[in-house]
């Protein structure tokens, strides 16, 4: 288990909008105007520190999922980037249809192997890639409220956009609810955290995905095929982790992801 999949295929809308209060450097203005979250400078790129601790944990392949127009990504991360310990390939996704689309395009990477899938612009405890790597089967680490808001970047009103995963007495997911509302939160046993895309799959989750209708938003989600999986029996056991994720979704994120970062050791 040895093989990572990093979406990075997002069109970064959320970071290239104006925020006249952010407290962004040339360098981070320019990144920030193209929306590439990997490449935004935190001493180095931000990507950077996610490579480091997949390192860290054991991984030793990854794949970048990119668009066409990503040459930045591919040059640096392929080019530029110098790495004794991990091997970077890219795959295409060509247009921006969702992220079990996404996952779709990294299928002939993945080979027959079960590997670990993670978004570009978040940063993981090594702990949660870790404890990924060492099930049997698929899964997917869940973290705490609690230490979200004390060790995180995230506000409680943002915690609230993110997905909800419940387990079952048996450990395994037996429920995802995307944003939910107050109401919806207090129907869920204890046996709950948030959903930050991290998760160890196998070859199954590919037929999911190319089984799914576009959801209301007129993309491909790899929550519904996550449900697809488990209606064909698939079952995912659920992690739960006591620390925080980082989230770096808009330039207000920048300053905060820093201090959060800044002088942590990286080798790759």
């Amino acid at each position: 288990m040895d093989k990572v999949v990093i979406l990075a295929r997002g069109l970064g809308t959320r970071m290239r909008a104006g925020n006249t209060e952010a407290d962004l450097d040339a360098g981070q203005e320019a990144v920030a105007a193209t929306g590439v979250k990997a490449l935004m400078p935190i001493d180095r790129p931000f990507l950077d520190y996610v490579l480091g601790d997949l390192a860290e944990a054991g991984y030793r392949r990854v794949c970048l999922v990119i668009g066409p127009e990503h040459d930045a990504v591919r040059r640096y991360f392929g080019e530029e980037l110098v790495c004794e310990r991990l091997q970077i390939d890219f795959v295409e996704q060509q247009m921006p249809e969702g992220t079990a689309d996404a996952l779709v395009a990294a299928e002939d990477w993945v080979g027959d192997d079960p590997f670990l899938m993670l978004n570009s612009d978040n940063y993981y405890p090594r702990s949660a890639l870790a404890s990924l790597r060492r099930l049997t089967g698929p899964g997917v680490a869940v973290f705490g409220w609690d230490s979200m808001l004390s060790e995180g970047n995230v506000s409680e009103e943002r915690l609230l956009r993110f997905a909800i995963i419940e387990s079952g007495l048996d450990g395994q997911l037996s429920r995802i609810v995307e944003k939910p509302d107050a109401d919806e939160l207090r129907t869920f046993s204890e046996s709950w955290g948030l959903g930050m895309n991290c998760w160890r799959f196998d070859q199954r989750i590919f037929a999911a995905c190319r089984a799914i209708e576009r959801s209301p938003r007129g993309e491909f989600e790899l929550p519904d095929a996550v449900a697809r999986a488990r209606e064909t029996g698939v079952a995912f056991a659920v992690l739960h982790i006591d620390e925080a994720v980082l989230d770096l979704s808009s330039r207000a994120d920048v300053a905060s992801v820093k201090t959060l970062l800044t002088g942590r050791a990286v080798r790759l």
